[in-house]
């Protein structure tokens, strides 16, 4: 599976939930980057970031029977990080994310915003 194909899948994933700013990081072409990608995205309070994040879990495992290597965060639910291998998926609370500032830490790569859906 290509690692192209798991990132769309990931985004719907999130998109099912209503998340938010949602944000593709491409580090490909970065020599010491982490992983290929970096999937982001925000939801409104713990509830939210918890759906969003059981919902890629279970859309992306459903939809391509891939599931994460790894998780972390699901107990509050504050920032949820996802390991899929060459892609780590960050689901943030606004706050947190804003804090963080992990795009702003990879500049550098190609980021594109998805669109949110109403």
């Amino acid at each position: 599976m290509k690692n192209e194909q798991i990132v769309e899948k990931i985004v719907e994933g999130i998109q099912e939930r209503k998340g938010k700013n949602i944000v593709v990081v491409n580090l490909t072409k970065l020599q010491e980057a982490p992983c290929s990608f970096f999937v982001i995205c925000e939801g409104d309070s713990n509830v939210h970031v918890n759906a969003i994040g059981m919902s890629i879990k279970e859309y992306v495992r459903e939809k391509i029977n891939e599931k994460p290597f790894a998780t972390d965060g699901f107990e509050n639910s504050e920032w949820i990080a996802m390991d899929y291998g060459q892609i780590i998926v960050h689901v943030f609370q606004r706050h947190t994310r804003a804090f963080y500032d992990i795009e702003h830490l990879w500049s550098d790569a190609k980021l594109t915003k998805i669109k949110d859906l109403l």
